[in-house]
């Protein structure tokens, strides 16, 4: 599963950028991580069984906007995902142990999405979305989480780009996606607060698709229903509310899990000063 240090990674790129700087490696950030805070993270291991469980660059990176471009999906509302790929990641690397930091190194490739949220000053529990985009494509976490903080920083099409003043606002959310299903005709075989859903469909002659991932029907409080009626709305359907059904009589659907970890820039700069001294 995805871990604090893959959030400050994203956070250490973000800051670099605006300082102009080169970052530290995935792998430094890593061994720094577990120096100054040990491996408590690690006893969060997912249980991809229990419903209940809360499932949720530099200038060598390569332009994620052609990714965008590529897309059946464009960027989506504010209480969902963005997507940039439709290739469905092969098996042996979507279900890899992400349990542990010996099982998991900045080589290994996964599907992932970067969220940027900021936090309210006044009230920590309210954040509202500054950005979020990820790729279905298997990508070496060095590169994939790099690319993916400034891109959903900079090139979510919903914001404007997240300027240094907003730093000490932000909070960085890292989903590392696995155990994608078959796709399946069946738009209800999936679980809320379990699974996150990818859609495809068609609609007045255009090819239709769009992703949420495992926390969000969860967060808010919606049934599989809602869930799916909302996700249609954001691929671009605007067909009738009691006419969902029809459309989705063809729709086909995959399912995916992820555990979202979260970090605030607070954390992370206590950290990082530490790190400095």
């Amino acid at each position: 599963m995805a871990t604090k240090a893959h959030c400050a990674y994203c956070f250490e790129v973000l800051v670099a950028s605006f300082e102009s700087r080169q970052p530290l490696s995935l792998s430094q950030v890593e061994d720094l991580w577990t120096a100054q805070n040990g491996h408590e993270e690690e006893e969060d291991t997912p249980d991809t069984n229990d419903e209940d469980n809360e499932l949720e660059s530099s200038t060598s990176r390569v332009p994620a906007i052609s990714r965008l471009l590529d897309s059946d999906t464009p960027a989506s509302n504010s209480s969902s995902s963005s997507l940039t790929s439709s290739t469905q990641p092969s098996t042996s690397s979507s279900s890899t142990s992400l349990s542990s930091r010996s099982a998991i190194s900045p080589s290994d490739s996964y599907p992932l999405f970067v969220t940027w949220n900021t936090i309210s000053p006044r009230n920590t529990h309210q954040k509202t979305l500054r950005g979020c985009i990820g790729t279905f494509k298997p990508l070496p976490l060095e590169h994939g989480l790099a690319d993916y903080a400034l891109t959903s920083a900079f090139e979510d099409t919903r914001f404007p780009p997240i300027p240094a003043s907003q730093l000490s606002q932000l909070q960085c959310c890292v989903t590392l996606l696995t155990n994608f299903s078959n796709p399946t005709k069946d738009v209800m075989a999936w679980e809320v607060g379990k699974h996150g859903i990818k859609i495809s469909f068609k609609f007045q002659g255009r090819n239709l698709g769009a992703t949420y991932l495992p926390d969000v029907a969860k967060e808010q409080g919606w049934t599989r229903e809602e869930a799916l009626i909302s996700l249609m709305r954001k691929a671009g359907w605007s067909g009738r509310k009691d006419e969902w059904r029809k459309v989705a009589a063809a729709m086909e659907l995959i399912t995916y899990e992820g555990k979202k970890v979260d970090l605030g820039y607070a954390e992370f700069k206590e950290w990082r000063d530490r790190v400095g001294k």
